[in-house]
């Protein structure tokens, strides 16, 4: 908190330098408050000299003169969020902040609905896990938690690289709206692979992708507790990842939900998941 009221902030998880300033923000306080972060007038920045501050340069303003002002109203280590409003676009893609990654949270729940729905002779637990930007620390807990678990699916998100700022050939391809995409490599145990790719053939259209040292999910955490267990992530397609304006497409949560299930359904005959070497 500076003397002229003006917060500084700080980095939580991948938070993007290129897409903070100049955006809306509720300080979580005891009650909300509302501001922005600063971005200096075009008119009054050398152009010679543009770059993007870090995190910690930048500054929230709240509309207060001094200290004293900003203190009656927020604390140090209040958390700060983007306000952007969650939009519809067209067909059924939308676009809000934090859809990473609380698009997998609800296909995790509606794919647990579904899987009771078909009666699965499997215990299935959804666990929305917590600090998966900062370490893991949420799946490392649940990896310990949860007794005699058979296989771990991790559902997050991963690049659509369907834009024109990005390279396929680099980073893909992944479409947004061609469905579930299905890890391969690293934490990504192939017979949980295989059970997917089954589980889907003929009525889930699904995409595939290489994961080299490591996938980037909680899978990294579920994979090695309690001295290994078969793991798989499942990832929907995400255009603009960290970003205040995500944009995902709702038949790609809906198939995710339709893949979990069928999986689900498929684990009795499947497991145990072991390898032939």
């Amino acid at each position: 908190m500076l003397d002229d009221g003006f917060l500084r902030i700080a980095r939580i998880g991948g938070s993007d330098r290129t897409v903070s300033k100049g955006q809306h923000v509720t300080v979580h306080a005891d009650e909300p408050v509302q501001g922005v972060i600063g971005q200096t007038a075009i008119h009054l920045r050398n152009p010679e000299k543009e770059q993007y501050d870090e995190i910690t340069g930048q500054f929230v303003d709240i509309g207060v003169s001094d200290a004293d002002e900003a203190r009656e109203r927020v604390e140090i280590g209040d958390p700060v969020t983007f306000s952007t409003d969650f939009q519809e676009l067209a067909g059924d893609r939308i676009a809000a902040r934090g859809v990473d990654n609380r698009a997998g949270t609800w296909a995790a729940a509606e794919g647990l609905r579904r899987a009771a729905e078909r009666d699965v002779d499997a215990t299935v637990y959804a666990v929305s896990t917590v600090q998966e930007e900062v370490g893991l620390r949420g799946a490392q807990m649940v990896g310990v938690d949860l007794d005699d678990v058979d296989a771990f699916v991790a559902v997050d998100v991963t690049h659509a690289t369907d834009n024109p700022d990005v390279d396929p050939e680099r980073c893909g391809p992944v479409e947004l709206g061609a469905g579930p995409v299905i890890g391969r490599g690293s934490a990504n145990h192939s017979a949980l692979v295989d059970l997917a790719r089954d589980a889907a053939a003929g009525q889930i259209d699904v995409q595939l992708q290489a994961a080299g040292s490591r996938t980037g999910t909680d899978a990294d955490a579920f994979y090695t507790a309690r001295g290994g267990v078969p793991s798989l992530t499942v990832s929907i397609p995400n255009r603009y990842m960290h970003t205040p304006v995500e944009v995902v497409d709702l038949g790609d949560l809906d198939a995710v939900a339709a893949l979990l299930a069928a999986v689900a359904d498929g684990t009795a005959d499947a497991a145990p998941f072991v390898v032939d070497v």
